[in-house]
């Protein structure tokens, strides 16, 4: 599959779940669309992109199974957060719950609007290893108080890789009268999504990730009864209009081939048997958490059940930004380190264009790197 890609054959590319990457072909109809749009800027943006909005959309929902008047399209699950947590009106004492694996900076967004309303934003810690669903469900609800107003909690973690078990939270917040936000930011195209049966009040998740359209590609839903609470972030001609969509998509001149070409993008994984594709990934994933583990000499972080086609592992003491950098410069390997609550962290991500051998060279590496780059 790697032909398909326009990735830098020099590099061995153990990083999909950061940026995604795109398939030639849907990056050309990107650029279709694009050059359609320099042909006639009045016609498109002011006579047809609604509709085309629209059209793009129907697919994608579908195959989330969502309303798809209940979905718009948003630059990034970032910015889909940013639209949540922006439009609440939070109060004194209110508490927003999260967990300790949360990405960055929806962390930073939460953090940003709970100083402005004098609410607090808690993150929760979830001991790893993780036993089981019912030892991490617990664990995170211990952190519900009387003042908890909105969980926020991802589905596929970034840091950590872990596929939260977010419907049995997201039941429970509902019965107990707590708004859920959902980061879904590697989901679509990773994992089966289910949005009619998981029935989050709000969830966002990037198409440019592992569904492979072009970057700044993804959704944000909101549950019929909970779009009236939401503002965009950018008020424009939008405005007033009693249609969720139209508030959220009818923004100033932006580009919006990459929303456009997404439905290529699906269709594109769809022709190319993708669920085999997926399921082999799984299984190097599964390896990976072994291999490294044996490597490193460290406990993974969870059960094999709890990752898809991305893992995090714990490494033993080291210079975290030596082992990266000398990984890239010296056997031209792509992949994140990092400290997360202050332990090292390797995260590896496979798409269908890696192979067996990306692996093999990766494992070789990593143990001569870790002498390097060793803390005794």
């Amino acid at each position: 599959m790697r032909e398909h890609f326009l990735l830098d054959p020099s590099v061995n590319f153990l990083n999909h779940g950061s940026f995604g990457a795109c398939p030639a072909d849907v990056f050309a109809v990107y650029q279709r669309w694009q050059r359609e749009l320099e042909f006639q800027p009045v016609e498109f943006i002011g006579r047809r992109l609604e509709g085309l909005l629209r059209e793009a959309m129907a697919p994608l929902a579908r195959y989330i199974n969502a309303p798809h008047d209940a979905c718009v399209f948003v630059s990034n699950a970032t910015a889909g957060v940013n639209v949540v947590a922006r439009s609440l009106k939070l109060q004194p004492g209110d508490e927003v719950l999260a967990t300790d694996h949360e990405y960055g900076a929806c962390s930073f967004t939460w953090t940003h609007v709970c100083n402005q309303a004098g609410a607090s934003y808690i993150l929760q810690p979830i001991s790893v290893p993780i036993l089981s669903e019912d030892a991490f469900i617990k664990e995170f609800w211990a952190g519900v108080t009387p003042r908890t107003k909105v969980i926020f909690i991802s589905h596929i973690t970034s840091a950590t890789g872990l596929i939260f078990p977010i419907a049995r939270l997201i039941q429970r917040a509902r019965a107990a009268g707590i708004l859920t936000v959902i980061d879904g930011a590697h989901v679509p195209s990773h994992i089966p999504l289910d949005l009619t049966a998981l029935d989050p009040d709000f969830y966002t998740g990037n198409f440019h990730k592992w569904m492979c359209a072009p970057k700044s590609s993804a959704f944000l839903y909101a549950r019929p009864d909970k779009q009236h609470l939401l503002t965009p972030l950018t008020i424009s001609w939008g405005y007033g209009d009693p249609a969720f969509t139209v508030q959220h998509e009818r923004q100033p001149t932006r580009d919006p081939s990459a929303y456009l070409a997404t439905p290529d993008a699906l269709a594109w994984l769809q022709a190319h048997d993708w669920d085999t594709h997926a399921a082999r990934c799984h299984e190097m994933i599964l390896q990976a958490r072994e291999r490294i583990s044996q490597i490193g000499g460290q406990a993974p972080l969870a059960p094999p059940d709890w990752y898809g086609q991305m893992v995090a592992c714990p490494l033993p003491p080291c210079d975290v930004a030596a082992v990266k950098t000398l990984l890239y410069d010296k056997y031209r390997i792509e992949i994140p380190v990092f400290l997360w609550n202050n332990m090292p962290i390797i995260r590896i991500s496979v798409q269908a264009y890696n192979t067996q051998a990306d692996l093999d060279a990766f494992y070789s590496a990593l143990g001569e790197v870790l002498k390097i780059a060793a803390i005794p």
